[in-house]
């Protein structure tokens, strides 16, 4: 980072002020930008150029993600990649490195990360929590520390609260319905 400057073209600049108008980092987008810019600058120098006013196409492969200090530790690295790579498969474009930590940010609204936390849970990418969805989940949050019976107890208890429509399986109204009833969920 030190006291390189990048480069961007004004539209670019007018595009990303336009892209989160809406969102909760519009205020910040210059120095967001920059700062964001910086960061996935330091992941790969030898990819990422400095000067942006050619369009470069760039993307940062999910090893050099997940290893950032910001995720290193959490047991979703490699979801929360997936879950914000356009291509699904964790190779990450600079607008979505964006999108990413804005999500990931404190001051992102609940309902934005109800959102992700829903497509990140979906490990099959079927746009439903299944039970299947919900064994790796808890695998993943308990170190697979329970059995697999309590696991399977666990999963099946969940879906029967929370699956009004009983098709065994959670959609998207479900789980938000499920994460209201637990405020401290998405913290």
């Amino acid at each position: 980072m030190g006291n390189k400057q990048t480069i961007f073209t004004e539209e670019q600049l007018d595009a990303y002020q336009v892209r989160y108008s809406n969102t909760f980092i519009a205020a910040k987008v210059n120095i967001l930008q920059s700062q964001l810019h910086g960061r996935y600058h330091e992941l790969a120098p030898h990819l990422v150029p400095m000067d942006y006013t050619n369009n470069p196409d760039v993307k940062l492969p999910l090893a050099l993600i997940i290893n950032m200090p910001e995720l290193k530790e959490n047991p979703f690295r490699n979801r929360i990649v997936e879950s914000f790579s356009e291509d699904g498969l964790g190779n990450i474009s600079f607008n979505d490195f964006v999108d990413m930590f804005s999500v990931l940010s404190e001051t992102a609204p609940r309902e934005l990360k109800a959102i992700y936390a829903f497509k990140i849970y979906d490990f099959n990418t079927d746009n439903f929590i299944c039970k299947e969805d919900l064994e790796k989940t808890l695998n993943k949050l308990t170190r697979e520390e329970l059995t697999p019976e309590e696991v399977n107890l666990v999963c099946e208890k969940a879906i029967e609260e929370a699956d009004m429509d009983g098709d065994n399986k959670l959609c998207f109204t479900d789980f938000e319905n499920m994460i209201s009833r637990a405020p401290d969920f998405l913290r």
